[in-house]
């Protein structure tokens, strides 16, 4: 049979396997034959499982339906998982992790892994081991990070779904910059065993990037309780897909700002995506308040960035005892080894007094929602960059060289390095934090295309545990003008 693949999201493909109107093997095909189309220009997968046409499948909600996973902490037995760095380009994944065994439950069909930048780390995906990620809607610009190949990958036309998680915006950057519908869920939501008990200090969370609000609200109701999860989402007893398919009948009263929390610029584009936005949702008949988060931003930086920078340092102590021996200067990426040595010169004190203020933020925000039902700001402060325009400048590399040969994390941090690194790294992304800290579910929607052609997204935070109303509230924008279709960008 022929029909349109890439017409469909997940949940129409299953549909018409379902029905015996195309079979899994077909839709496979069809999947890697778009990956062979797209994937040269695109780099978004970076390691194919091979076409296993007669492979056994789950009988589930996405039985028979492509989809790719993350090249970070999303290990399936038996295949690579590099995270991005050649240090471990030897590694193969032992078993497969608890997010994994899940979405196999559900029937789809996994084909390959996405390209992420070194350790995740980044919101743009251009490691040097695996080469940069390009953005379907204009390959001379990111995707976005740390899900970039993921959110490529959709946004082409490869798959409906892939793999994503989320630490610092991971899921909502790339999703914004290629014109997706990503939620982070409420912490605890989703799983993370099974030798994990918590990613970043459960800043880090698992979902999926997709084309549809229908697919992500079907793949959210099919995680089970993880027993290794440090943390415990607030009980849902209904259906997240039912709540995306309901409408919004009562008015909300929603908070909203397009100030940079840390007090950086945001571009006009970005702006005129979340009054767009407003405007809309003013027009439904929802109670629109311009109105800040009652939260300290620059604590919220500086304790997003203490904990990026003691993951680092653990991450590399945990590849020494994978490898066997000490990782060097050389193993991994110049900017990595400098945040594993400002990592190795945070202490104690420091790091649970930036922990203490997590708990602040979280009931900050919890006194926030008792009046506000959403909190909206843009997803980024800036449209997608292009490739390489981030890199570091030569005077960087030659200072990252000779700090990183000598070790002096402890002096770089007493120069006030860190908070000139927390303003670099996160100015072009300081809205997507908050929601990691607070473990609050938040949510990109596609609801705007700058006048260069190129997405940006709107960030919707909620109340802890209330991904049903964001994805009610999606759903509903879903069928308006402002939504973006991605299949209309030049790669699909």
């Amino acid at each position: 049979m022929v029909f349109e693949y890439k017409k469909y999201d997940g949940l129409g493909l299953a549909e018409l396997i379902r029905n015996k109107e195309v079979t899994p093997k077909e839709v496979r095909v069809m999947a890697l034959q778009e990956m062979e189309q797209k994937n040269g220009e695109l780099n978004a997968v970076i390691h194919q499982f091979g076409k296993q046409p007669d492979e056994q499948l789950a009988n589930g909600i996405f039985t028979g339906v492509p989809m790719l996973t993350k090249n970070i902490s999303q290990e399936s037995k038996g295949h690579p998982m590099t995270s991005g760095s050649k240090v471990l380009a030897d590694y193969i994944a032992k078993e497969d992790s608890e997010f994994v065994r899940q979405v196999k439950r559900t029937g789809v069909s996994i084909i390959g892994q996405t390209n992420v930048p070194e350790f995740a780390l980044l919101g743009v995906t251009e490691p040097v081991h695996n080469g940069p990620t390009r953005n379907p809607w204009n390959t001379e610009y990111t995707p976005g990070g740390s899900s970039g190949g993921s959110a490529a990958a959709v946004a082409a036309g490869i798959v409906p779904i892939a793999g994503a998680n989320d630490g610092g915006g991971s899921i909502r950057i790339p999703g914004a910059f290629c014109g997706l519908f990503g939620l982070k869920p409420t912490r605890g939501r989703a799983p993370v065993g099974p030798d994990r008990g918590r990613v970043w200090q459960g800043a880090s969370v698992d979902h999926i990037l997709s084309r549809s609000v229908r697919d992500s609200a079907a793949m959210l109701d099919q995680y089970q309780h993880d027993r290794a999860n440090a943390f415990m989402a607030p009980p849902f007893d209904g259906s997240y897909l039912e709540a995306s398919r309901t409408p919004m009948k009562k008015s909300l009263k929603i908070a909203f700002t397009t100030t940079s929390p840390i007090g950086t610029e945001v571009d006009a584009e970005c702006k005129d995506a979340v009054m767009n936005t407003v405007k809309l949702l003013e027009s439904l008949g929802h109670n629109i308040v311009e109105k800040e988060a009652p939260v300290d931003g620059k604590r919220i930086a500086n304790s997003y960035m203490m904990l990026y920078f003691a993951e680092v340092a653990t991450t590399l102590s945990a590849i020494e005892d994978m490898i066997g021996r000490k990782v060097t200067f050389k193993d991994v990426e110049p900017t990595t080894w400098i945040l594993g040595l400002l990592g190795k010169a945070v202490n104690a004190e420091e790091f649970l007094t930036s922990l203490k203020y997590w708990d602040e933020a979280a009931i900050q925000m919890e006194n926030f929602h008792d009046e506000y039902d959403f909190y909206i700001t843009p997803t980024t402060a800036f449209p997608p960059s292009k490739i390489g325009e981030l890199d570091p400048t030569q005077f960087e590399k030659r200072l990252i060289r000779t700090i990183g040969g000598l070790g002096l994390g402890g002096t770089l941090k007493k120069t006030g390095f860190v908070d000139q690194l927390a303003n670099k790294s996160l100015e072009r992304t300081p809205f997507t934090q908050l929601a990691n800290l607070t473990g609050q579910p938040a949510m990109t929607l596609p609801m705007h295309l700058t006048k260069d052609g190129l997405p940006v997204g709107v960030q919707v935070i909620a109340r802890r545990g209330r991904e049903d109303l964001l994805l009610q509230l999606a759903g509903q924008l879903e069928e308006t003008d402002l939504w973006i279709d991605v299949t209309k960008n030049p790669t699909y």
